[in-house]
């Protein structure tokens, strides 16, 4: 596999937001969204074995994979086996045009899924069919720079069959004011969540 970094910090965003959490950071991506913060993550890169990344998180309890894409990689699926297998809780990270149909079905599994609106310049390559795979355990995110992305994504829940959480998040993950009010106004069934390690940090890498 192709790995950009790996650090443990907290979950900045979505349902387990907070948590301490290692992450396995995948090289390559198969988008170009407009405001990405991970540009960085798609050249580059170490190869590693899954023998080598599980040594990394013997001492972990919880694993995000992100990327990136990481459902681009060869052997994602024995790394997300192989996690689960030792007792670990994984946050898959994806976003939403790669087939996620294979992905292991779990307790201690989440998808964590995006649908990008039209600011990202690739909202016409999502695959659609991935709602159907989405557990109740699952979170759908959608990332909103201004009105045309809120009327998007408000649009997209209430024409589409979703069993999971839904989180609407500012681009760049910190002004979250705007987006708020705007959310108890339309009275929008989703949950309005900040990048929680920008707010702590700042916009850098390795947190």
């Amino acid at each position: 596999m192709r790995i950009c970094e790996t650090f443990r910090s907290i979950q900045g965003e979505g349902i387990t937001m907070g948590s301490v959490t290692f992450f396995i950071r995948c090289t390559g991506c198969n988008l170009s969204c407009e405001w990405c913060d991970t540009r960085y993550s798609r050249d580059g890169g170490t190869d590693m074995t899954v023998a080598e990344l599980m040594n990394y998180v013997k001492e972990e309890r919880n694993i995000c994979v992100t990327g990136g894409e990481p459902l681009l990689q060869d052997d994602i699926y024995e790394l997300l086996d192989a996690l689960l297998d030792a007792g670990k809780k994984v946050v898959l990270e994806t976003n939403g045009s790669a087939d996620i149909s294979k992905v292991p079905i779990s307790k201690d599994m989440i998808i964590s899924m995006d649908i990008k609106c039209p600011s990202s310049g690739m909202s016409d390559r999502m695959l659609l069919s991935n709602l159907n795979y989405l557990k109740g355990t699952d979170q759908l995110k959608f990332i909103i720079a201004d009105g045309s992305d809120l009327e998007y994504a408000v649009s997209f829940i209430s024409s589409h069959k979703i069993s999971c959480a839904v989180v609407f998040t500012p681009v760049g993950g910190m002004d979250i004011e705007p987006l708020t009010e705007e959310v108890i106004e339309r009275n929008v069934n989703v949950r309005v969540l900040p990048q929680l390690h920008k707010i702590i940090w700042g916009d850098r890498k390795g947190v």
